[in-house]
């Protein structure tokens, strides 16, 4: 068969998962005559017969989503928890899980990067160490077009509070009893206020006619508190009839003590990847932040603040990374800087552990420096400054850094560091740079500038951050080639 002829994008048909590609894609090969047509299917697992629809089609492979597991692989096994789209993998063993995402991301890495012999460098795999109900925030979306897993039925006019079904937009599955991925009792309580919001008459959100009361149920957790923080996001329609006081009580005579705070968001902004918290919002009870603890130290958290989903396996990751930057000697006299620093969480920890190492943090939101200030003034930690900046624009301002710094910790988004910065980055001379990452194949892509830069990759560890999805994160220490 010729490849042109096996189908178009927008085709749904019938795929053997084979193999596991980086990021959590699975493979399916067609023989075709002029070889083995590839398909990566997302979230798609070794084993699985599955139905895919074509995304993107080029001439020796295509891209797929997920649309149902159609026979079980042999890995999976069965589970108390309901799936959901955000935990392909809970059917598939832990141990399972590692084993394909070590391989998948050490191949990428070493390609990307062109390091041949990535395993000399590799350090090690960092396991979560809680395997379910390990997140602190979770989004769950309404919809009166509800899809119906057992039959497979999408109904219209209908009031469902739960996930958005696998590849779709505009229909959500009900959850009907915990997922697993966050806390349980808050999960077992949802039916009920489906239920609730159900019997107030106000429709859910028409995803397609972008019309509707109830939007979302966007919901934080402090482990160390082993609180939640409740935002309900609905639209100005109809809102007169909402009563929010009752929707308080209800909340608070079956959760009780855990709830930290409620608060209401009115959100017109019928995009459908706007914001969830864009729109105007009021505390309706208690407090509008939860506090975390990570390392022993304590971090305001509001639940617009960024904040690691899995805090043990947080702690975990940044000490490692931390322990690569105290491998080396850092004299009094040099500076360590935390680029992209978020609420200074690393920076913290940093000035921590080693009193008397001038530390700087510098991320481009300046909300999230405000937090990073006050969470160092609460700590108590000393020799931490913080600076609303482009990490690029920063670097250019600071020409008096250079030849001062002992090591860079660099904890990018997704996309990895512009080109341009990081050039800044390199310009700056550092002896040692420890590189965070939530995309081991950016990352990559940045190694390979590095090396190119003089720098020599030392040692590389994966933390499992999110059991159950495709997502793995990776630490990377790099030491300067002296000339």
């Amino acid at each position: 068969m010729n490849a042109k002829k096996l189908f178009n994008r927008g085709d749904i048909i019938e795929l053997e998962i084979v193999d596991y590609s980086f990021g959590g894609r699975g493979i399916a090969k067609i023989p075709t005559e002029d070889g083995n047509f590839i398909v990566f299917v997302d979230n798609a697992f070794p084993g699985q017969t599955v139905s895919a629809k074509i995304t993107t089609k080029r001439k020796k492979h295509a891209e797929a989503n997920l649309i149902d597991v159609l026979i079980r692989s042999s890995y999976e096994t069965e589970t108390q928890f309901q799936e959901i789209s955000g935990g392909p993998y809970v059917r598939i063993p832990l141990s399972i899980q590692a084993k394909y995402k070590q391989k998948s991301t050490l191949d990428t890495f070493s390609r990307l990067a062109g390091i041949k012999d990535i395993e000399s460098v590799f350090d090690s795999f960092i396991e979560s160490p809680d395997a379910y109900f390990y997140r602190n925030k979770m989004e769950y979306s309404f919809s009166s077009i509800e899809h119906v897993p057992e039959t497979g039925e999408e109904l219209d006019d209908a009031f469902a509070l739960g996930f958005k079904r696998r590849g779709t937009w505009w229909k959500v599955e009900n959850l009907k009893k915990p997922s697993g991925l966050f806390d349980e009792q808050w999960e077992t309580f949802i039916c009920k206020i489906q239920d609730y919001l159900q019997k107030t008459n106000l429709p859910a959100w028409h995803p397609p006619k972008k019309t509707g009361f109830f939007r979302h149920l966007v919901v934080r957790k402090s482990f160390d508190q082993n609180q939640l923080l409740i935002n309900l996001v609905t639209s100005s329609e109809d809102f007169n009839k909402f009563n929010r006081e009752a929707f308080v009580a209800f909340i608070l005579s079956e959760m009780g003590d855990r709830i930290a705070g409620i608060q209401h968001t009115i959100n017109d902004n019928v995009a459908d990847r706007a914001k969830i918290e864009n729109g105007e919002s009021k505390l309706l009870y208690g407090k509008p932040v939860v506090t975390e603890k990570l390392v022993g130290l304590s971090f305001e958290i509001s639940m617009e603040s960024f904040f690691q989903t899995n805090p043990a396996c947080a702690e975990l990751l940044y000490n490692r990374a931390l322990n690569y930057v105290f491998e080396e000697d850092i004299n009094s006299d040099k500076v360590v800087l935390d680029l992209f620093c978020g609420t200074g969480t690393i920076g913290q920890i940093l000035a921590k552990r080693s009193e008397g190492i001038r530390v700087i943090g510098v991320d481009i939101v300046p909300e999230a420096i405000e937090d990073a200030k006050r969470n160092a003034e609460v700590n108590k930690i000393e020799g931490l400054e913080f600076f609303a900046a482009d990490v690029g624009k920063f670097l250019k301002d600071k020409p008096e850094l250079t030849g001062k710094i002992a090591s860079i910790i660099l904890d990018p988004p997704r996309a990895g560091i512009a080109p341009k910065t990081l050039q800044k980055v390199i310009d700056l001379g550092a002896e040692n740079i420890v590189y965070i990452s939530c995309n081991p194949s950016t990352q990559a892509r940045d190694t390979d500038t590095l090396i190119q830069a003089g720098y020599k990759l030392l040692k590389f560890s994966l933390a499992d951050q999110f059991p159950h999805t495709g997502h793995i994160e990776s630490i990377a220490k790099f030491k300067k080639i002296q000339e």
